[in-house]
């Protein structure tokens, strides 16, 4: 397994101009798509609160000790895979005010994300969530516009072709259908799938139409249990394979359960152990980091091992795209793990895939202090 580590390359603009990780350096050839991964959605403009003791009462005023503002919604997703050195597209909506003139910044400049498939719409205001985070929970409360037309169909995938890509992460709605995935999986492109809650209380698969088109399916164990009605959520895992040929089921603090239908291979990585501050984003950096592995074409385990690891450090930070790791991170985390005396020989050797990829040398220092942005200050030069 190798990788190399190399300035970003075209279309990859990160502002802070960091030497990078390449995970698919080995798997690359000359006839690959322009992208590694395409996403659509929603953007939101979050406003973070941190710092907060308790849930706010009713009647008072709460004082935060911190705060920060972040692209969210789909951004958080498009963050995680361009941190991990996979070259992204994102088509969304932008509304042209001052929110969505942040957004486009902080996602193109700050994270190299390509933008070319999205557009910006006059007159529409950007849709805004406010999270509070307190006691290792959020709660959140969200605002927005009704979208014009117009952004229904870049979403929908109408608008125009989805450029081609290695991958597309797509979230599946109950009772609809979104034509951009079948699109892609017609030009062989590998779509990850998530879902959310189901409101309607169905919980019928053949909702999901586009499952079919789908090669993995990554739900959270509740929700695959209550697809397959079974009980368990291993059992869920192998229920699905029946529908998609990757089955993924994370198990909270127990981490997560993977089958693979075509080659018949089963995998489970416990969760690492963490103070979990803020758990917005999590699942979205699992996804990205499961991604990440697969199109590298690594072992079921390890990517399973890849996946818990990112969001884990993610949740030891405060917002959704600001929380997701990079490979300095994953590199500061890996070396301070192997400088603990007491460190379980088995939990290294899960992790010792690692040291084919991290850099060997980076003075970054554990933890590391991420910046927190806030809309009214300029960028430094």
């Amino acid at each position: 397994m190798t990788a190399s580590t190399a300035s970003t390359g075209e279309g990859h603009h990160r502002h802070h101009r960091e030497a990078q990780v390449d995970p698919l350096a080995a798997v690359r050839t000359p006839a690959d798509p322009p992208w590694d991964v395409y996403l659509t959605g929603t953007v939101f403009l979050d406003i973070i609160f941190t710092g907060l003791d308790s849930a706010p009462v009713r009647g008072t005023e709460s004082w935060a000790r911190g705060m920060g503002s972040s692209p969210g919604g789909v951004a958080n997703m498009a963050t995680a895979l361009a941190r991990l050195g996979l070259r992204t597209s994102l088509a969304a909506a932008f509304g042209d005010d001052h929110y969505g003139e942040y957004c486009w910044d902080a996602l193109e400049q700050g994270e190299g994300i390509d933008l070319t498939p999205s557009r910006t719409f006059p007159g529409w205001h950007s849709p805004v969530t406010v999270s509070m985070a307190y006691e290792g929970e959020r709660t959140m409360v969200s605002h927005g516009h009704e979208p014009p037309p117009e952004q229904v169909l870049i979403q929908d995938g109408d608008a125009a072709a989805p450029p081609r890509a290695r991958a597309a992460v797509a979230s599946l709605t109950p009772g609809r259908s979104a034509p951009w995935i079948a699109r892609a999986a017609s030009t062989g492109t590998r779509v990850f799938a998530d879902v959310g809650w189901d409101d309607t209380g169905a919980w019928d698969l053949a909702g999901l139409t586009d499952l079919k088109h789908c090669e993995a399916f990554l739900p959270n164990a509740e929700e695959a249990m209550r697809y397959t009605g079974t009980s368990c959520p291993r059992a869920a895992a192998h229920a699905l394979t029946e529908h998609v040929p990757l089955a993924v089921v994370t198990l909270g603090a127990d981490g997560a359960y993977a089958v693979d239908r075509r080659t018949g291979e089963s995998a489970e990585v416990p969760a690492i152990a963490v103070e979990a501050l803020d758990p917005t984003g999590a699942g979205d950096v699992f996804v990205a980091g499961f991604v990440t592995g697969t199109l590298a074409d690594w072992p079921l385990a390890d990517r399973l091992a890849f996946a818990g690891l990112t969001a884990a450090l993610s949740v030891q930070e405060f917002g959704g795209s600001l929380s997701a790791p990079g490979w300095s991170e994953i590199a500061a985390w890996w070396r301070r793990v192997q400088s603990v005396e007491s460190q379980a020989p088995e939990a290294l050797r899960r992790y010792e895939f690692l040291a084919g990829l991290v850099p060997a040398q980076d003075p970054t220092p554990w933890p590391r202090r991420r910046a927190v942005p806030t809309i009214g200050f300029r960028r430094s030069a």
